[in-house]
């Protein structure tokens, strides 16, 4: 028997050989609906589609027809004289009951009236008409994007600005602000099983709205911490950096109790990870289970763009409030180039948790089942991996997965299905690089082209932003465009996979580091060992400079100079008040004032770029008189940046362009009942094996280039300065090996993945359901003969 949904209401019929030809048959069906007559179904009965004159059957509420587990064609067995039903019969009793036919049997799909009370949009018995309107998938869509836009700028966003602010004021070692950051992964890890497992068979949108309120708790937790430590109190001390004679400094202890607020950053942090546990994967199946087949990588690659999103507004918005003074009331004498400085990092957490408790007010309104949207049940089932009969009979009960004690039996079908355990692991190659330079992209950028932290970052949000949302947007549209399916899908990760590999031997590339002296450099431009550092010479050994200080200066001969003590520098030239230049000697700045600026207490100290005079080790010359330096790194001259910059997003763009691909060929390798479970699974096996050690092992590799490190009282601390070759060689060999890899798990899932059947090639089939069922949830809504399908798959 085969299924057909007829257009705009219209209702199918079932024929049988015995009352002659269909058209025949639905005549009396018509003409004659009052006389009891007898149909009996046989195997090779079909469902007739009404003509467009026909008048359909409306008042018929309940259709059963069994149905095979691939969801295309089926059949009903013949039934005994006994279990006739006559069409004088009540409507409610179905046409054709279905037999009870063992453990073989195939399962049932049953088309029931729409509009069912439960599916309102509402919170309970307040369902108010007005907000039916939203009760649709783009309604849907917005909080969700709202929801994952909020998720990204602050965990993604505000975390990686204010993470230096945090250990600034918090006494926090890099390796505990390591934790604060890791505990968000930490805690998905720990929540992702339960919650895809038990939420993948509940109600999804009262997960996602409950997960988003603890969401927004976590940060107002994470921005506690402000209003209980006190008030930041710094006291400016004496001036450090110039060239004098006898200076000495002594290394303090700066252990504080505030040290302690790790552990409430980490609670915070803990409940982003939680809270965010089920945006990204039963959020993703909510999505797919009330959406067209061919219309769910637009769905899903629009929410992922939203969730890329997020980190440019946090960038964006965290480093604006950064140059407002922690303590708003307060006055400082600071200047946000100073290092003391600590920006208003905690406002963005305050907006950002108001701002989750209000999205998730109407996304817990949500129904368990949007409207219309059990028809593409069947849709997908026809892309499904095809498993073994066991299997599928085990994932087709309707109890299956709704207690803990299939949650063994759950883990060993995905386990046994080699087409997901190939996705999981091409996909955490894949989190392996994105979270790598994602984290150390912008200290790539910084050391190749002799950046600031600050420009370089805005330049690395400039490509990701651009790249990594519209990848993610293309891949979702280049699968609805083509009508890829299953393994068009995976052929189409593969060649964005190969494309990305290719660009990534750009790293062959590099810029030639800006020469330091006593560095990469001697002094005067004199050779200097490879690997040997000579920081100190004849010109500022009388200077007693400490490397504690390190504030590069960019000295007139084109020499970078670790500090303009090191540069011998005797005086520096400032701005002062109305713009005109006041020089302030050594002897002065060791009293801790800036000239007219430490008269007075609430005054700022003007930010103008600092120029540094009389530098003994920078060679004097005939148009600038006396060696002179400039605070901050030398201009890189690189020729090669627009080209390096180029390939760099082209990487960027093909990495993310495969992701929404890999997702949905994930959604579509499974069966129904187990794409939540599945989809936290791979979250879990891309977190522990890619964006949990992937910052670890780029961190490793590109310590492997440092030069010179940074000495705090004996304690070698953070790299200074990089060998850019060096630096470009290891990326490659990282990018290039994990590419690689990728590949050749794209490649293998590939070959493995069983093509559904009646399918033979990559592209969507155009099944009956997809060209005659309307693709408007209202159209069930209006037509009160609507069909809804319901199914075990």
């Amino acid at each position: 028997m085969k299924r057909e949904w007829a257009p705009s209401g219209r209702q199918s019929v079932v024929s049988s050989e015995a009352a002659g030809t269909s058209g025949r048959s639905n005549q009396l069906l018509e003409s004659r609906a009052s006389v009891p007559t007898a149909v009996t179904a046989t195997p090779s009965a079909e469902m007739p589609q009404h003509s467009t004159g026909d008048k359909p059957l409306i008042s018929m509420p309940q259709l059963v027809f069994p149905g095979l587990p691939s969801g295309t064609d089926s059949e009903c067995d013949h039934t005994p004289s006994s279990r006739r039903v006559s069409l004088s019969a009540p409507l409610s009793q179905p046409l054709c009951q279905p037999e009870k036919r063992g453990p073989q049997a195939a399962q049932e799909v049953c088309y029931v009236a729409a509009g069912q009370p439960g599916e309102a949009c509402g919170w309970r018995a307040f369902a108010p008409a007005c907000l039916q309107a939203f009760n649709t998938p783009q309604g849907f869509l917005l909080f969700l994007c709202v929801a994952s836009f909020l998720q990204g700028m602050t965990v993604n966003g505000f975390i990686n600005t204010v993470i230096t602010s945090i250990e600034r004021r918090y006494d926090l070692h890099s390796y505990q602000s390591g934790l604060i950051a890791s505990s968000y992964d930490v805690a998905a890890c720990l929540c992702l099983t339960f919650v895809s497992y038990f939420g993948g068979q509940g109600h999804k949108p009262r997960w996602l709205g409950w997960g988003v309120l603890v969401m927004g708790t976590g940060s107002l937790v994470f921005a506690l911490p402000h209003f209980t430590a006190g008030h930041y109190e710094v006291q400016v001390d004496e001036v450090v950096g110039t060239c004098w004679a006898n200076h000495s400094s002594t290394c303090r202890d700066g252990t504080s109790g505030l040290s302690s607020y790790r552990l409430v950053f980490m609670l915070g942090q803990f409940l982003h990870g939680v809270g965010a546990t089920p945006l990204y994967t039963l959020g993703v199946t909510y999505l797919d289970e009330n959406v067209k087949s061919s219309y769910s990588p637009v769905y899903i690659a629009t929410f992922y763009t939203a969730a890329i999103l997020g980190p440019a507004a946090g960038y964006l918005v965290g480093g604006a409030l950064l140059n407002i003074y922690t303590d708003i009331s307060q006055q400082t004498e600071l200047t946000t180039e100073s290092p003391l400085w600590v920006g208003a990092w905690w406002v963005g957490f305050l907006g950002a948790g108001a701002a989750a408790f209000l999205v998730a007010v109407p996304i817990l309104g949500y129904p368990r089942q949007l409207p219309g949207s059990q028809r593409y049940v069947v849709m997908k089932a026809s892309e499904t991996y095809q498993l073994k009969n066991s299997s599928h009979k085990v994932t087709s009960n309707p109890d299956f997965g709704k207690t803990i004690r299939d949650l063994p039996l759950s883990i060993w079908l995905l386990l046994k299905n080699p087409t997901f355990i190939l996705l999981c692991l091409a996909g955490a190659t894949e989190a392996t690089l994105i979270a790598g330079m994602s984290t150390f992209g912008p200290k790539f950028i910084e050391s190749q082209f002799s950046l600031s932290a600050s420009e370089a970052a805005t330049l690395f949000g400039y490509l990701v932003v651009p790249a990594g949302g519209g990848g993610t947007f293309l891949g979702g549209f280049f699968v609805n465009k083509f009508k890829l399916r299953g393994s068009g899908i995976i052929k189409f990760c593969l060649l964005c996979t190969l494309v990305s590999l290719l660009a990534s031997f750009i790293f062959l590339m590099h810029c030639p580091g800006v020469p330091m002296a006593g560095v990469t450099a001697g002094y005067n431009r004199s050779l200097l060992p490879e690997g040997h550092l000579e920081l100190m010479a004849a010109c500022n050994t009388h200077c007693g400079c400490q490397t504690e200080h390190y504030s590069p200066v960019c000295g007139s001969d084109g020499l970078m100079y670790y500090s303009p003590c090191y540069a011998g520098c005797l005086e520096v030239a400032v701005s002062g008040p109305g713009g005109q230049k006041v020089s302030v000697a050594a002897e002065r700045l060791r009293g801790g004032g800036w000239g007219p600026a430490a008269s007075s207490g609430n005054q700022r100290c003007c930010c103008a770029p600092q120029v540094y005079r009389d530098c003994s080790c920078i060679p004097q010359n005939f148009s600038s008189g006396f060696g002179h330096a400039t605070a901050g790194k030398c201009t890189s001259t690189c020729q090669r940046k627009p080209l390096l910059l180029v390939f760099i997003f082209v990487v960027i763009v093909f990495t993310f362009l495969s992701s929404i691909p890999a997702l949905t060929a994930t959604l579509r390798c499974v069966c129904d009942q187990q794409r939540s479970f599945a989809l936290g699974i791979q979250w879990i096996v891309v977190r522990t094996l890619g964006s949990i050690p992937g910052p670890i092992a780029f961190g490793w590799v590109i310590d492997k280039a440092c030069l010179l490190w940074q000495d705090q009282c004996g304690q070698q601390g953070s790299c200074f300065v990089y060998q850019n070759s060096t630096m470009s060689w290891y990326l490659l060999i990282a990018g290039v090996g994990y590419k690689v890899l990728g590949s050749i798990f794209f490649a293998i899932a590939c070959f493995l993945y069983k093509s559904p059947l009646g399918s033979s090639d990559g592209l969507e089939p155009s099944l009956p359901s997809q060209s005659s069922a309307s693709d408007n949830p209202s159209d069930l809504q209006e037509a009160p003969s609507a069909l809804r399908i319901q199914s075990d798959i």
